[in-house]
């Protein structure tokens, strides 16, 4: 299976929502994640269809009426290397979507929290790809862990997606973003590539926090920025830039 590219480019869809988006998103959705579950616990979850489900993932938003709204994607073509990509994080969305955008251009993976792994469908979905995992309880173990692990990916020439406020949020705050990403792309000596998203499509459950409602009537809109080199002495001025820009960004979503 060739790697799905519908997504990797440049990209706006304006649907209408519609009726009862929340079911039958999440009935789709349900068939997508169990399909992957079987395949990743049979060792065969590919590259290529972690692709081709996130780009199903897509679909079915579509489907249910979401807008989607890709820009900047030209800078992930202006990639030599590896990098670090940095991001707000709002809803589940990020880590089903992104995939379909980042994965036919960069080789990446996610940090993602420790607990995510232990789902009954999504964890062994997750766990093929293997990301680097962290508590969210003990920040100085995760920060070491992301920082040595983060290399020997990177080395190899993976690219990690990393969410720097921890959890998600439906605001985009300076103060909430650590500086992981920039210290890791400091000690690995890559670029980092800041990601400004809106998806609070996919809302917040009370109960789960992650199969919250769907609202297709809020547009998905993600922007990637340009390659950032670390060239200051710690990287707090390229953090700082990366910040700035999702900041700035967000704020000019509709």
């Amino acid at each position: 299976m060739e790697l799905i590219t519908h997504y990797a480019q440049n990209y706006t869809i304006n649907n209408k929502p519609a009726s009862f988006a929340t079911p039958k998103f999440y009935i789709k959705l349900y068939k997508i994640v169990s399909d992957a579950c079987k395949i990743a616990k049979a060792n065969q979850y590919t590259a290529e269809r972690w692709v081709y489900d996130s780009f199903l993932v897509g679909q079915a938003l579509e489907n249910v009426g979401c807008s989607i709204i890709i820009r900047g994607h030209e800078n992930l073509k202006k990639l030599s290397s590896p990098c670090v990509f940095v991001s707000n994080h709002m809803s589940t969305l990020e880590t089903f979507f992104l995939p379909s955008i980042i994965q036919p251009c960069v080789q990446h993976t996610f940090v993602v929290k420790e607990s995510l792994l232990q789902y009954p469908l999504l964890g062994p979905v997750l766990s093929a790809r293997s990301p680097i995992a962290v508590t969210r309880t003990n920040p100085r173990q995760d920060l070491a862990k992301v920082l040595e692990v983060g290399q020997e990916k990177i080395a190899q020439g993976e690219s990690l997606v990393i969410f720097p406020q921890g959890t998600r949020k439906s605001e985009v705050i300076a103060d909430d973003f650590s500086s992981l990403g920039a210290k890791l792309a400091k000690k690995a000596n890559v670029p980092l590539v800041p990601i400004a998203l809106k998806t609070l499509a996919w809302g917040f459950s009370p109960i789960t926090k992650d199969l919250g409602k769907i609202s297709p009537e809020i547009p998905v809109q993600i922007t990637f920025g340009e390659p950032i080199p670390i060239e200051s002495n710690n990287g707090k001025e390229e953090h700082q830039k990366s910040i700035d820009f999702i900041i700035n960004t967000y704020k000019n979503f509709a």
